[in-house]
C-alpha cells in the first residue's frame, strides 16, 4: 500500500469543518463528494450541528466511531492546527487542508503552517495543501470528488497535478467540454508536505496512468533529486509521460551580473534545463497542454518522424505541412504501390502524393480507402487528417471510419475536423474512441512533433562517461590565494590558470605594466598578439575599448598600450588599473560561450552557445544542471540552433564537439569543487576541426564574498 492511497482511495472520509449553508467551502465539498456518488463512508464533522445535507454530524473527529483514512480540514489557520492534532490522535494516514492563510500570507499563518508539517512529519501522516482545491479521483471503484469543484470528470488515464486551485477549476471545465478524462486530478497549494515528486511517484506506479499533467509555479526540491528520479520515470520500458507548463515564464527586467552567463540564467532558463533534462515536455499554454496529453493518451507513437496528411482541402495541407515541418516531421515519400492504389479510388483531379487531397467532396469512404492504404505504406510513421465541413461532407461517417481503420493499426492516427458545429458530432465520435482530435490542422501537427519528441528520449543513445583527470590540488591552491588576497573577480591570469586544472587549453600571456613591459613579453608568445586591460573595475573589456587583436610588431604593441590606457581611463576614471595583458593571438575557429552561474535555490548551472557578440545577438544558448555527464552534454550542444554550424557547414569541417562535450562536464565538477564560483564566463572559446581541441581566448570569474 502507497501512503497516498489514504488520499486518493480512501474507504472513509471526515470532513471537518463541514457546513449546512450553501455556497461555503465547508458544504460545497461535502456536498460534491456525496453527489460525485462516493463509495466509501462519509462523516461530517462540525459541533454546531447535528447534519450535514441529512448526514448525521460528529462534535469532532475522535468522536467518529470508525477508523478514518482521510481528514479534510476546512478551517481557519488557528482551528486547522487543533484539527490536525486531533486527526494524528485518531490515527488518520492522510489530511488535506483545503483552507487559505498559511505561508501564502506569511506571519502567524506561515509559523502555523510550519508546525502542522513538523506535527504531520513526525507522526507518519502525508499531508497536502494548506491552500488547495482538493483531491478527485473519477474512477468507478472511488468516485472521489473532495473538491470544491462541482465538476466530477469522466475516468481516463491522464492524471494531473497543480499549485493552483482556481486553474483546476478552470482546467475541469475545460476537459468536459473536449470529452477528456481524468486518472487522478490533485491541486496541491502551498505543498507544506505533498509535491510534484511525491506524485509523480505515485502517478508511475499507477496502473491507470499512463500521462501526467503539471501546472507548476515553482519546484522546492533540489534539481538533482528532482532530475535524477524524474529521469527513470520517464525512461525504461515502464515509461510516464509527462507534460508540464510553468507559470512566470519571464524573467521582469535584467539581473545585475557580471558574466553573459549570469545575466542570462533566469529561473525560466534553469526551469527549462531541469524539463528537459527530467524528460518532461514543456508546454507555453493550457492549450497547448491539453494537446500533447490527448496525443499521448492515445497510447500510439510514431517510430520514425515521416508522416502522412489526407485532406479534403489543399489549404489546410499546406498549413499542417508547414507546421509538421516546424515540428521535426517530415512528408513521407510513398511508394508505388500506394500511388497505384490510391489511383483506383480517387478521382484523377485528386493529389495522390503526400499531402493527399482527397478533393472537397469526399464522402466517408474515400476516406476510409484514403487512410487504410497509406498507413499500410512501410515508409509511413503517422497519419494527420484533415476535414473542413462543406455540404456534401459527412463528418459522423468519417469519424467512424477513421476509428475503424485506426483500430487495425499501431501507427498514430490525429485529426483536425475543422469548425465547431457542423463537426461537433464526428469530433464527440473521436473523442470517445480516444482518436486525438483538434479543431486545426497546427494544433494536430505540433502534437504529432511532441509525440515524436518523446519517442526520440525514450529511444535516446546513451554513451559511456568520459574518464577525465583534473588537478584538484593546484585549484584549491589558486583559489585559496585570490581569496587570502581579497580578490572576488579573476581575470584571465589566475582565471587560465585554474582552467588549465580542469582540462582547457589556454595561450601563452603576461601583464605588462609599461610599454615596455609590454614589448618584451609580445617578443616572447610571439606576434601576433592580443592586448586587454586588466582591471576589477572594468569586467566587460571590448565596451571599454579595451582589447586590441591583430597586433604583429613592436611599435603597435607601444601604441596600443597608450591607447588602452586613454580609453580604460575614460570609460571608467575611478578604475584600478593592474596593466595590460599581452597574450599569443588564438588559431582560427567557431566561437562558443561556455559558463557558470550559481543559483540560489537549484546551485550551479553550466551554460553553453554561440559565443562572442551572437551570444548578446541571438542568446542562442542553454542550460544544464546536476547531474551533469556525457549524455547530458551531448544533448546541451545539440540543442542550440548553431548546432549545425559546429557540425560544419557548406563545405567547412566538422568543430572538435566532443572536447566541447568534456569540457561542459568538467565545468560542473570544478563547480562542484569549488562551490564559492559564483559566476564564470569562457567567452570565446574557439573550436577547432575535430580532433583539434579548443582554445580559451578569454575568461571571467566572480566568487562569492566570503563571511568573515
Amino acid at each position: 500500500m502507497d501512503q497516498l492511497d489514504a488520499i486518493f482511495s480512501p474507504e472513509t472520509i471526515a470532513v471537518i469543518g463541514a457546513s449546512t449553508i450553501k455556497g461555503k467551502v465547508g458544504h460545497d465539498i461535502f456536498a460534491n463528494i456525496l453527489k460525485g456518488g462516493y463509495k466509501g463512508t462519509l462523516y461530517p464533522v462540525n459541533p454546531k450541528t447535528k447534519s450535514v445535507l441529512s448526514v448525521k454530524c460528529y462534535t469532532s473527529i475522535s468522536a467518529i466511531p470508525d477508523p478514518i483514512d482521510l481528514g479534510m480540514i476546512i478551517l481557519p489557520p488557528k482551528a486547522a492546527l487543533q484539527a490536525v492534532k486531533d486527526c494524528i490522535a485518531k490515527g488518520v494516514k492522510g489530511i488535506v487542508i483545503v483552507s487559505a492563510g498559511f505561508k501564502e500570507v506569511g506571519g502567524e499563518g506561515a509559523e502555523i503552517e510550519k508546525t502542522i508539517k513538523t506535527l504531520c512529519a513526525d507522526a507518519n501522516v502525508r499531508l497536502v495543501g494548506p491552500n488547495c482545491l482538493g483531491v478527485i479521483n473519477p474512477s468507478p471503484k472511488v468516485s472521489l470528488n473532495a473538491s470544491f469543484s462541482a465538476r466530477m470528470p469522466e475516468p481516463g488515464n491522464v492524471s494531473f497535478i497543480s499549485q493552483s486551485g482556481a486553474l483546476c477549476t478552470a482546467v475541469l471545465d475545460y476537459a468536459a467540454d473536449k470529452g477528456f478524462g481524468f486518472s487522478k486530478f490533485i491541486s496541491i497549494g502551498n505543498k507544506a508536505d505533498v509535491d510534484e515528486l511525491d506524485l509523480l511517484r505515485y502517478y508511475h506506479n499507477d496502473p491507470d496512468t499512463d500521462v501526467v499533467m503539471i501546472y507548476m509555479e515553482e519546484l522546492s526540491r533540489p534539481a538533482e533529486e528532482f532530475v535524477s528520479e524524474v529521469r527513470e520515470m520517464t525512461s525504461g520500458s515502464n515509461p510516464t509521460n509527462v507534460i508540464a507548463i510553468k507559470s512566470g515564464s519571464s524573467d521582469a527586467g535584467a539581473k545585475a551580473a557580471a558574466s553573459h552567463t549570469g545575466a542570462l540564467a533566469g529561473s525560466d532558463a534553469l526551469y527549462d534545463a531541469i524539463f528537459s533534462m527530467s524528460g518532461i515536455m514543456r508546454c507555453q499554454t493550457v492549450n497547448q497542454l491539453f494537446d500533447y496529453a490527448q496525443a499521448h493518451a492515445a497510447n500510439k507513437y510514431p517510430t520514425g518522424g515521416k508522416i502522412a496528411i489526407v485532406t479534403n482541402a489543399g489549404g489546410p495541407g499546406i498549413i499542417a505541412t508547414d507546421m509538421s515541418e516546424q515540428s521535426g516531421l517530415k512528408l513521407a515519400r510513398f511508394s508505388e504501390d500506394t500511388v497505384k492504389e490510391l489511383k483506383k479510388y480517387l478521382p484523377v483531379t485528386a493529389n495522390f502524393h503526400n499531402p493527399v487531397d482527397v478533393i472537397g467532396d469526399a464522402a466517408k469512404d474515400r476516406y476510409e480507402n484514403t487512410l487504410a492504404t497509406v498507413l499500410a505504406d512501410r515508409g509511413v510513421d503517422a497519419v494527420l487528417i484533415i476535414l473542413t465541413p462543406q455540404s456534401m461532407t459527412d463528418a459522423i461517417g468519417t469519424a467512424e471510419a477513421i476509428v475503424n481503420i485506426s483500430r487495425k493499426s499501431l501507427k498514430p492516427v490525429v485529426c483536425s475536423f475543422m469548425g465547431v458545429v457542423d463537426v461537433s458530432d464526428g469530433v464527440k465520435l473521436l473523442q470517445r474512441n480516444k482518436i486525438p482530435v483538434y479543431q486545426f490542422p497546427e494544433s494536430a501537427a505540433r502534437s504529432l512533433g511532441a509525440l515524436r519528441e518523446g519517442m526520440k528520449w525514450l529511444f535516446r543513445k546513451i554513451l559511456p562517461q568520459f574518464d577525465l583527470e583534473y588537478d584538484t590540488k593546484r585549484a584549491h591552491e589558486i583559489l585559496d590565494q585570490c581569496k587570502k588576497d581579497g580578490k572576488l573577480v579573476l581575470g584571465e591570469m589566475d582565471g587560465n590558470e585554474l582552467l588549465k586544472c580542469y582540462g582547457f587549453k589556454t595561450l601563452r600571456m603576461d601583464l605588462a605594466k609599461t610599454k615596455a613591459d609590454a614589448v618584451k613579453i609580445a617578443d616572447k608568445v610571439g606576434y601576433p598578439v592580443v592586448m586587454k586591460i586588466v582591471s576589477a573595475d572594468i569586467l566587460h573589456k571590448t565596451d571599454a575599448g579595451g582589447v586590441i587583436v591583430g597586433l604583429k610588431e613592436r611599435a603597435a604593441v607601444e601604441d596600443a598600450f597608450e591607447t588602452i590606457m586613454e580609453k580604460a581611463k575614460k570609460y571608467n576614471p575611478d578604475a584600478a588599473i593592474d596593466g595590460i595583458l599581452i597574450q599569443e593571438m588564438s588559431r582560427k575557429g567557431h566561437e562558443v560561450i561556455l559558463g557558470l552561474s550559481k543559483d540560489p535555490v537549484f546551485g550551479h548551472a553550466v551554460m553553453f552557445g554561440m559565443g562572442g557578440i551572437f551570444v548578446e545577438a541571438y542568446r542562442d544558448v542553454v542550460f544544464r544542471l546536476s547531474p551533469m555527464g556525457r549524455n547530458v552534454a551531448r544533448r546541451m550542444v545539440k540543442a542550440i540552433k548553431g548546432y549545425k554550424i559546429l557540425k560544419g557547414l557548406r563545405g567547412d569541417k566538422p568543430s572538435d564537439i566532443e572536447t566541447i562535450e568534456k569540457h561542459i562536464v568538467s565545468l560542473k565538477v570544478m563547480a562542484d569543487n569549488h562551490p564559492e564560483i559564483k559566476e564564470l564566463d569562457i567567452n570565446p572559446l574557439f573550436v577547432h576541426e575535430e580532433g583539434q581541441g579548443t582554445t580559451v581566448a578569454d575568461i571571467i570569474i566572480k566568487l562569492e564574498e566570503t563571511e568573515e
